[in-house]
């Protein structure tokens, strides 16, 4: 998500752009059947729009979104067809001019002088070393960052703990109105721990009102199948995504712990841990949960969604501090207003915490402090790991991108280095596109006064 706002936002602005891929589409966790997270913050106002809007609105058109709906526990949810996203990031990198370069990897920069020259690819047997004035990491991971030598951060100050990764499925032959029929009959099945603090309102009579909804419950069910060796995954909640397709439902549930996302030996586990959980989680949900008795298998997403690697150390850093008391400052770039969503690395958890409002993610925040022409999208921003509980949702990582993609062609227009950039002209351009920078906007946006 991060990668494609740069991109687009920076082609937008006349830059000669290129997208890099490992996969053979774009979007990264956009394509899983993940949904897009708190569009609106916990006041039910809408903080993001510009190019992440745009976005939705294409797939609203093409039937493969809802829209935005506001949730009691994640501000909002915004569930999208994964296919129909792959081919949404197409079209909009085709009109805006990026030129994607996809089953390509990193294997190496250049670095002369604190200063990134080049990065080497590697794709079907041929090495390619690309030059650019300015270079964007939105690896998610920070691949492109610590190659250069820059310093990041890794894991939860407390422990080193990084959030378990997930590998996202989804099932047909869902009966929706079964299972919310069960849940209207046990709602103790909609309660959630003391970890999980969530507002009032996240009822079954609130998911049966639109197809539009994430469920995350089965707490006292799960717990129990557990104890009697009959639940295959380490979490102590089912989650699902309703998806625009009726009977089909995206599965976030596998969770492998004690992970390392940032090496190829815990990937191969991961990935070979989290496909051997889903025939016994398949069969554990056929048997146990009215609504689930004729599921079927079908589509397996192409790859882990890593939750937490590196956090690259920036000319900025967002700190919990800012997030938590909804500082905006002058030079922010997008805001940010989802919970505070910390999984366990080591066991079944769950810590959820509410943000009054939005909080602003700082232009410095995207500059790498110790890589020239080096800047930073998506979750691998200087935040402190309680923030990124917050920021690493898909929306803002789009917003932040869309902001640095235009930092990054100002600077390249300009001749300059990114830190030099006016990030007023910037929050300008921003602002013409539709993004929301300050409360301000968002009572604009919203048709009220803030």
């Amino acid at each position: 998500a991060g990668g494609v706002g740069a991109a687009i936002a920076a082609a937008r602005e006349g830059a000669q752009t290129m997208i890099v891929d490992r996969q053979g589409f774009l979007g990264g966790n956009m394509t899983i059947g993940l949904p897009l997270l708190a569009f609106l913050d916990a006041q039910g106002r809408q903080v993001t729009r510009g190019l992440p809007q745009e976005i939705v609105d294409r797939l609203t058109l093409l039937g493969g979104s809802f829209g935005h709906r506001e949730c009691p526990l994640h501000n909002s949810t915004t569930v999208i067809d994964p296919s129909l996203m792959k081919i949404v990031i197409f079209e909009k990198i085709k009109q805006y001019g990026v030129q994607p370069l996809l089953h390509c990897e990193i294997i190496g920069t250049n670095v002369e002088d604190g200063e990134l020259k080049s990065v080497l690819l590697k794709g079907k047997g041929r090495e390619i070393e690309v030059f650019a004035d300015v270079f964007i990491d939105a690896t998610g991971d920070g691949d492109v960052a610590y190659m250069a030598g820059a310093s990041f951060e890794k894991g939860q100050y407390a422990n080193g703990e990084t959030q378990p990764p997930t590998l996202m499925f989804t099932v047909g032959g869902f009966d929706l109105e079964r299972f919310m029929d069960f849940l209207g009959e046990h709602p103790e099945e909609l309660r959630h721990g003391s970890s999980m603090k969530i507002r009032p309102g996240y009822t079954a009579e609130f998911l049966r009102a639109s197809e539009n909804h994430v469920f995350v419950g089965l707490k006292n069910t799960v717990s129990r199948l557990r104890q009697e060796g009959k639940c295959p995954i380490s979490r102590d909640t089912i989650i699902y995504i309703n998806l625009p397709r009726e009977g089909y439902i995206a599965l976030n549930c596998i969770r492998i712990l004690n992970f390392d996302g940032t090496k190829v030996e815990e990937l191969s586990r991961g990935e070979i841990e989290s496909h051997l959980q889903i025939l016994p989680l398949i069969d554990m949900l056929r048997e146990h949960i009215p609504g689930f008795e004729h599921i079927y298998l079908s589509s397996i997403a192409p790859f882990l969604g890593i939750r937490e690697t590196r956090r690259i150390i920036g000319k900025q850093m967002i700190r919990e501090e800012a997030a938590v008391n909804g500082v905006i400052p002058d030079d922010t770039i997008a805001l940010g207003s989802y919970i505070i969503d910390i999984h366990s690395g080591s066991g079944d958890s769950t810590v959820i915490r509410s943000l009054a409002g939005p909080y602003g993610i700082t232009y410095g925040a995207t500059i790498a402090k110790d890589v020239k022409r080096l800047m930073l999208s998506g979750r691998c921003i200087s935040v402190d790991p309680v923030v990124f509980g917050s920021s690493r949702v898909m929306p803002t990582c789009m917003a932040v991108g869309e902001g640095v993609g235009i930092g990054a062609a100002l600077a390249v227009k300009q001749q300059i280095p990114p830190e030099d950039v006016d990030v007023r002209i910037i929050r300008q351009k921003l602002r013409e596109h539709g993004a929301i920078l300050s409360l301000e906007d968002v009572g604009e946006a919203n048709g009220t006064t803030s």
